[in-house]
């Protein structure tokens, strides 16, 4: 405890883990109590066995196989191609000084602002009339762009600092614009990308709205959309209620932790320059 005192910073991390740590134990505890004991002990108390039946229940109801393979598909597609179009949106902006870059950083920022739920119906009728609707390639085109605007106005401020000294170097030595972000560019601010990888795969896992508009068909569904449209057309118990809380959130902390270190790595880089 002394040594939390002397350091508030400290202090504040433990108390921000605790917060987040605690409301995933307990759904937890809950996924694996059988509802009478849920009725009887209420939601804080600790199981005396396992009871799995409420998660393969859950499973089954929802085909969460593969509504599984559609998030980590889709999650995972939009956080390779929107962080490969930060790098060329970000590449032009930061380091090849395009005309009007204050007001084409402007309009990414603006375009990151704009509510989904006045994107919806626009969405749904392109996707209509290119013949996207109700597929996975449809939700992947539209999250790349949204999340690529963020990361565009993110790498243009890191690039924009980059060294010129570098670049001219490579330049002078014959490389081509292409292979100064491939071989230059792109290793130096590996960390980065990697914090943007993270954030965009995490940030689409937990996506509803789209989806829930975009994905009509149960073969295409995402964890998301299942776990709201089953508590939706079902009363569920709370067993149930927090297995399908657990496997929709799990995966995603599994994610993050993989990625732990390449996130923090990207944070303190980015904390020294």
């Amino acid at each position: 405890m002394t040594a939390l005192r002397r350091y508030p910073v400290l202090l504040a991390l433990c108390l921000a883990a605790l917060f987040m740590v605690v409301p995933f134990l307990i759904v937890a505890v809950n996924a694996v109590k059988s509802p009478a004991e849920y009725s009887r002990n209420g939601p804080l108390s600790l199981p005396h066995g396992l009871y799995l039946d409420g998660l393969k229940d859950f499973w089954q109801r929802v085909d969460y196989s593969q509504k599984l393979v559609n998030s980590v598909v889709i999650s995972g597609s939009v956080a390779l191609f929107a962080t490969a179009l930060s790098v060329l949106n970000a590449y032009a902006i930061g380091i090849g000084r395009i005309r009007g870059r204050t007001w084409v950083l402007a309009f990414f920022v603006l375009a990151n602002m704009l509510p989904q739920e006045a994107l919806v119906y626009p969405l749904y009728y392109l996707s209509k009339q290119a013949g996207l609707y109700d597929t996975r390639l449809s939700v992947i085109i539209v999250f790349t762009v949204i999340q690529s605007a963020f990361g565009t106005y993110l790498l243009s401020s890191v690039l924009g600092q980059f060294p010129r000294e570098i670049v001219e170097a490579a330049r002078i030595d014959g490389a081509n614009k292409w292979q100064i972000l491939v071989r230059i560019v792109v290793p130096v601010s590996r960390p980065t990308l990697g914090v943007l990888l993270v954030f965009f795969f995490i940030w689409t896992w937990n996506e509803f709205l789209l989806p829930l508009v975009m994905l009509v068909s149960n073969d295409n569904q995402t964890v998301s959309v299942a776990l709201g449209v089953l508590q939706g057309q079902r009363l569920m118990d709370a067993t149930m209620t927090n297995a399908a809380a657990l496997l929709g959130v799990l995966p995603a902390v599994v994610f993050f932790l993989v990625f732990q270190r390449t996130l923090t790595r990207g944070i303190a880089v980015g904390a020294v320059k």
